[in-house]
């Protein structure tokens, strides 16, 4: 039997087809770039049990086609990112008075471009083009971003199914922070938790009971100092799960370590926690609402200081630029990088749909001196707030330069860290370093120290000013 007995009004000869009699286990490549290259195009059909060229039906038996869908979405699943929006369904069939079946993968054209396909730590993007499968061109590549017509994670159709039983965790916080009130199902459909088919969003399997993906992941470290290159980490968790869980994980890991004191009044004490309730549990909520969810291998990070916490979350301001120290948090416009989370959020009543969570942490803060004063930062792929430890009478401790951790520089020094951290956030002329450094402007500096890193790709040089200025290196620094 061939494909077209048991597919009604199949176009054999569009560019929008492709069979595999197989799927190739040692050249996974070789089949997932066709995926790929149909998301990032107009669609296409992937039928797995049928012979290439001929179209001849091949099948499996029940048992084998089940295998064979799971062995499918196994792999797209880890490589292909985002994962590409498609229905797989069996096509059942008879011969020999036998029951076959084939698969039938219809690919939709994706609403975020480009798909891109990961294997290897090698990512690469392909494109579909009369009826074949190659690498995508520069200009593919731009022109895909650009008509990109949807960029968000969380709002993405998933392949997993609603299961009212299954977000028992959102239930109970919802009421926990609702005065005892149930979530109504009404609720979430006017959120898309799930479409009308009754497939979850993206955004809705990270509320769901059994998550165990690292979408959500946190760490959380407490050092014995002030910065991490220096100083001993004294503890370490890391935290995956659900949102709910890990919100909780985390404010539960700073409660707990936090240092508190007592202020002597006329007539009474007042306690004092390190840090505000209400800006913690904001900071942290900020965190979980606009990290970016592409971002995989990466997690919330949540360092404790002597003198301060800070809580950096990956992804930068959401179409923003990269931003500076700056303390006027009040001024900063919020930018929902992930919709169906943050509808979430504030339907639970821990995030306001007007975007004041930041003039909350001021408001903790508002009695505090100068040194105590929160303030935020940002790189293109960090975002990080930090509470001052309001038990620490001396305030932040050299909070003019941020804590960096990255890949080791090869033939590296001492010095390094210090000099990426100074370079930072404005171009530094090598007199400005050396200055900083208490080190003479020597040629060791210039050759040994400031040159191995422009080799290596962690500084660049301006043809301006020929001033040192910091160069993001996604897969080299990253701000924390």
């Amino acid at each position: 039997m061939y494909l077209e007995e048991i597919i009604d009004d199949i176009q054999l000869e569009n560019d929008k087809l492709e069979c595999k009699s197989r799927l190739n286990r040692e050249d996974v490549v070789g089949w997932l770039k066709t995926i790929a290259g149909f998301a990032n195009a107009s669609g296409g059909d992937f039928y797995i049990g049928v012979e290439d060229k001929t179209n001849k039906l091949i099948g499996f038996d029940r048992r084998e086609a089940d295998n064979e869908r799971n062995y499918f979405n196994n792999q797209v699943n880890e490589h292909l990112t985002p994962r590409p929006q498609m229905k797989v369904s069996f096509v059942r069939y008879e011969i020999k008075n036998s029951e076959r079946f084939i698969i039938r993968v219809q690919v939709f054209e994706s609403l975020v471009k480009p798909i891109i396909l990961k294997y290897k730590q090698i990512p690469s993007i392909f494109m579909r083009r009369d009826g074949y499968t190659n690498g995508a061109t520069y200009e593919e590549i731009i022109e895909m971003s650009v008509k990109s017509k949807n960029s968000q994670y969380d709002i993405l159709v998933s392949d997993i199914k609603y299961n009212p039983d299954k977000i028992s965790m959102l239930r109970a916080f919802y009421a926990a922070h609702n005065d005892g009130q149930e979530l109504k199902e009404k609720a979430l459909r006017s959120m898309d938790f799930y479409n009308e088919e009754g497939y979850l969003l993206n955004g809705a399997i990270l509320f769901l009971d059994d998550y165990k993906g690292k979408k959500t992941g946190v760490q959380c470290s407490v050092f014995s100092g002030f910065n991490k290159g220096t100083e001993r980490i004294v503890t370490i968790n890391r935290f995956n799960g659900n949102i709910i869980s890990t919100i909780t994980d985390t404010m539960e890991f700073v409660n707990q370590r936090m240092n508190h004191s007592l202020v002597k009044l006329a007539d009474s004490r007042r306690n004092i926690d390190a840090y505000p309730q209400r800006a913690l549990f904001e900071g942290i909520i900020n965190a979980v609402a606009h990290r970016d969810y592409y971002l995989d291998g990466t997690r919330i990070q949540v360092d404790m200081f002597k003198d301060r916490l800070e809580i950096s979350s990956p992804g930068g301001f959401y179409r923003g630029e990269k931003l500076g120290k700056t303390y006027d948090l009040s001024g900063i416009i919020s930018k929902r990088r992930n919709e169906l989370i943050t509808d979430v959020l504030v339907a639970c009543n821990v995030m306001e749909a007007a975007g004041t969570g930041f003039d909350k942490i001021v408001e903790e803060y508002k009695d505090a001196n100068e040194s105590h004063r929160p303030y935020i930062y940002s790189s293109s792929d960090h975002f990080t707030l930090v509470l001052p430890d309001l038990t620490y009478e001396e305030g932040v401790e050299n909070s003019s330069v941020p804590a960096l951790t990255f890949v080791p520089v090869p033939n590296g020094t001492n010095l390094d860290e210090k000099v990426l951290s100074f370079c930072y956030y404005q171009a530094r002329k090598v007199t400005e370093i050396a200055e900083y450094l208490g080190v003479s402007d020597s040629t060791y500096l210039r050759k040994k120290v400031i040159g191995n890193l422009e080799k290596n790709g962690y500084l660049g040089k301006s043809k301006l000013s020929r001033a040192m200025f910091y160069k993001t290196v996604p897969e080299a620094v990253t701000l924390r």
